[in-house]
C-alpha cells in the first residue's frame, strides 16, 4: 500500500490560452437563430477567468441574439475574424495549454469534416471553419507552443446531403505546415456523426454545454489546466445517456485523443457494449471526486485498513479505479457494497447512485459466475 497521493501541480494561468466562440445569430436570418451558445461561451469564459487566466489570453468571439447583451467585451464571430485568429494570432501564442470552446451550427460535409458555420454565413454563402483542418494545423509545426490542447465543440453534425443545400459548402482549409509529435489534442464533440446537438431555446443553453459546464465547475480546483480528459468524458457520457433515456436528445458525444504515443477515437455508448467491469468503472468515473487523487484516497481509507491495505494504487484515475474494483471483486461481494456506501455518503446524486448500484449488481454477479466456473 502506497501512501496518500498528492494532487497534480496546478497549471500556471499565464501559460494558458483560449479561443471561446458562441454564435446565436447568423446573417442567414431568423430561421438560423440559436439561443444559447453565446451565454454558454460566457459561462466558460468566467470559469477560466476565475481560474486566473489573464483576460488578454481569452479570445472571446460572440454573435448574441437580441435582447441578450453580453456583459463582457468580445470580438465578432465572422469567418474572416475567426480565421485570422486561428492562423495569425493564436498560432504563435507563447504558452503550454490551449482551450477551444465552440458553440453554434455545424454540418458534417461529404469528406467527413465537421464544418463550423460562422456568424456571417448565409444560405447562399455558408462560410464555415473546417474543424479537422484547424486540428491538423494545431498538431504541427505551424503552432510551436500550446502542446496540451482540449477542443470542446457543441454543434450539430448533420450530414450535408440531408440538408439539401442548393449551394454546397465552400472549401475552407487552413495552412497546416509540417506534422510533428509535439502536441497532445483531445476533442470532445457533442453530437456524434450524423446527429443533431440538442439545444434548449427556452433556457438558452445547449444540453451538452450545460452538462460540460457543470462538470468543469465541479473540477474547478484543477483549472485552468485541462482535467483528466477520459474521466471528464466518462462523466459527460453518463449524463448525456440519462438525457437520452428521458427522450431529451438523440446525441452520442464522442472523444478523440491524439498524442505522440496514442491516436484513438473512443467509441460512443451506441458503438460499444461495456463489460461488467467497464460499466462499473464508468459509473464510478462519473463522480466528480473520482478525478482527484486526494479524494480517491479518502474514499479508499474509509473502507478500513483490512480492505485498503490490499488495494493497488495508480496516479491515473481510470487505472486506479479499475484496480480498486478488480481487487474488491476478487475478494468478497460485501467489499463492493462497502465501497457503494462510502461513495453515496459523499455524493448521493440519484442518477449516479442508481447507475452505480445497477453496475455493481451486474459486476458482482459476473464475478460470482466466474468463481463458480473456476
Amino acid at each position: 500500500m502506497t501512501g496518500p497521493e498528492t494532487s497534480v501541480p496546478r497549471q500556471d494561468p499565464s501559460r494558458v490560452h483560449a479561443l471561446i466562440v458562441g454564435i446565436e445569430k447568423y446573417d442567414a436570418g431568423s430561421d438560423w437563430d440559436l439561443p444559447g451558445p453565446a451565454r454558454d461561451a460566457l459561462a466558460f469564459h468566467r470559469l477560466l477567468r476565475g481560474a486566473g487566466v489573464p483576460e488578454s489570453q481569452l479570445r472571446l468571439h460572440l454573435a448574441p441574439l437580441p435582447p441578450f447583451v453580453p456583459d463582457t467585451p468580445h470580438r465578432p464571430a465572422d469567418h474572416a475574424t475567426l480565421r485570422r485568429v486561428l492562423v495569425r494570432e493564436l498560432s504563435s501564442a507563447q504558452g503550454d495549454v490551449l482551450w477551444v470552446w465552440w458553440g453554434g451550427h455545424g454540418v458534417l460535409d461529404r469528406a467527413e469534416h465537421l464544418r463550423l458555420l460562422c456568424s456571417d454565413a448565409t444560405t447562399g454563402d455558408k462560410v464555415a471553419l473546417d474543424l479537422d483542418s484547424a486540428l491538423a494545423r494545431y498538431a504541427g509545426d505551424a503552432v510551436p507552443g500550446l502542446a496540451e490542447q482540449l477542443w470542446l465543440v457543441d454543434a450539430c453534425e448533420t450530414f450535408e446531403e440531408a440538408l439539401a443545400f442548393r449551394v454546397p459548402l465552400p472549401a475552407d482549409a487552413l495552412p497546416v505546415g509540417h506534422r510533428n509529435l509535439a502536441h497532445r489534442q483531445s476533442l470532445l464533440r457533442a453530437a456524434g456523426r450524423g446527429r443533431v446537438a440538442a439545444n434548449d431555446p427556452l433556457r438558452a443553453t445547449g444540453l451538452f454545454s450545460e452538462v460540460l459546464l457543470d462538470l468543469l465547475a465541479a473540477r474547478a480546483d484543477v483549472l485552468p489546466g485541462p482535467p483528466d480528459e477520459e474521466e471528464l468524458f466518462s462523466a459527460v457520457r453518463v449524463r448525456v445517456d440519462a438525457l437520452r433515456e428521458e427522450g431529451r436528445t438523440l446525441q452520442h458525444p464522442e472523444i478523440r485523443l491524439q498524442s505522440p504515443r496514442r491516436t484513438e477515437t473512443l467509441p460512443s455508448a451506441e458503438e460499444r457494449a461495456l463489460s461488467p467491469l467497464g460499466r462499473v468503472v464508468e459509473a464510478v468515473m462519473a463522480y466528480p471526486w473520482a478525478a482527484d487523487p486526494v479524494e480517491r484516497q479518502a474514499v479508499v481509507t474509509a473502507l478500513g485498513s483490512r480492505v485498503y491495505a490490499a488495494l493497488p494504487r495508480h496516479h491515473k484515475a481510470r487505472t486506479d479505479i479499475t484496480g480498486i474494483l478488480t481487487t474488491l471483486g476478487r475478494r468478497r461481494p460485501e467489499d463492493l457494497w462497502e465501497l457503494f456506501d462510502v461513495v453515496v455518503s459523499l455524493d448521493d446524486d440519484p442518477e449516479r447512485r442508481s447507475e452505480l448500484a445497477d453496475a455493481l449488481r451486474e459486476f458482482a454477479a459476473f464475478r460470482t459466475r466466474r468463481l463458480r466456473l473456476g
